[in-house]
């Protein structure tokens, strides 16, 4: 197992047991290296909400400490230092008990333009969560050298700005936006957009193709894993 399927192997491992069992505070140790051994998660996180969420202008909530602590674990270097840290939506819910107070605080975040929210397409069900200011320096970087640079600068700049949804029909683009057929190509030959259906493109990651792939690997791995076992359990250590 190479070292990408490992870390979304512990990823989805963790987070089926702390789905499971929230009392008790158990984590990988490949999590172990950004806190000090006797902590679990939940010290960890509560010990963030205190500090690191003072970084921001408004006023810090639990979902928003979630979010920073989750993204702090994203295995940057695992992908060349191409993505922003993607954070998955159902991550969220298992470390912050009230599913309702996610939803309502993650969509609070997307209103003020804080983080973007992505469909991967891969399951209806999986939401990626991403701050913007990440999502926009590793686009910018991604697309310097190419001959998409300045329609997507452009896309960034305007679409962005103006619409917080994750996709984006053609009478929007083409009318709203004023972008023409052949720039909307670019965008998405840039990664910037993938086609959702004729007519309507979803906000994309460029290079995400990747991570989707080890996730998917990873949670078959778990799922065969679970399947396998005599009660359809896992081992919590």
């Amino acid at each position: 197992m190479d070292k990408v399927t490992l870390w979304f192997f512990n990823c989805h491992l963790f987070f089926f047991i702390s789905a499971m069992n929230r009392k008790r505070n158990l984590i990988p140790d490949i999590f172990r290296k950004v806190k000090r051994r006797k902590f679990g998660i939940v010290e960890a996180f509560d010990s963030l909400k205190k500090k690191e969420t003072e970084n921001y202008e408004d006023v810090p909530n639990d979902t928003k400490a979630a979010l920073i602590l989750l993204a702090s674990l994203f295995p940057r270097k695992l992908f060349d230092d191409s993505l922003p840290p993607i954070v998955l939506k159902h991550q969220l819910y298992s470390i912050v008990k009230d599913k309702t107070t996610v939803d309502r605080q993650l969509n609070e975040m997307k209103d003020v333009g804080a983080v973007r929210i992505f469909q991967f397409g891969f399951d209806t069900d999986v939401f990626g969560v991403v701050f913007s200011e990440d999502y926009k320096s590793k686009v910018l970087a991604a697309t310097a050298a190419s001959e998409t640079a300045e329609t997507v600068q452009r896309f960034l700049q305007t679409v962005l700005g103006a619409c917080m949804d994750m996709g984006f029909s053609e009478k929007q683009m083409l009318k709203e936006f004023s972008f023409r057929d052949q720039e909307i190509t670019q965008l998405v030959n840039a990664g910037v957009l993938t086609v959702r259906d004729v007519g309507s493109w979803w906000l994309a990651i460029p290079g995400a193709g990747r991570f989707v792939k080890y996730f998917v690997k990873g949670r078959k791995t778990v799922l065969g894993m679970i399947r396998k076992s005599k009660y359809n359990e896992v081992l919590q250590s």
